[in-house]
């Protein structure tokens, strides 16, 4: 991945992933979380492993981001963009859907600007 690559991986991943640090660390405390997403083998979800990971990349500066970073910030933005696209009708609040997003670093109730 070049520099450019990079540079707009991580534009994305930031525009994408809504959600601080410390916001998304609570939210992985909480069952709701937990219960959230795909389990392998009873153990933990993909997306909660995941949001563990960007709560990591999160904290590191620009240039302490490693190729394996860059891989799962990439994984980060295909995921949240996917599953925006299957938005359900209604209210989202206490979905799913909109929790499995928020294991990913990004809520969709969450205001903007």
């Amino acid at each position: 991945m070049d520099g450019n690559e990079q540079d707009r991986t991580r534009d994305d991943f930031h525009e994408l992933v809504n959600m601080t640090p410390a916001g998304l660390d609570r939210w992985l405390d909480t069952d709701e979380s937990r219960d959230a997403g795909h389990h392998q083998d009873g153990g933990e979800s993909v997306g909660h492993a995941s949001g563990r990971r960007i709560v990591e990349i999160l904290h590191k500066n620009k240039g302490d981001l490693s190729d394996d970073d860059y891989e799962h910030m990439r994984k980060a933005v295909g995921y949240v963009r996917r599953h925006l696209a299957q938005r359900p009708s209604g209210d989202v609040e206490d979905t799913r859907w909109r929790y499995s997003l928020m294991n990913w670093g990004h809520d969709p109730l969450a205001h903007h600007g």
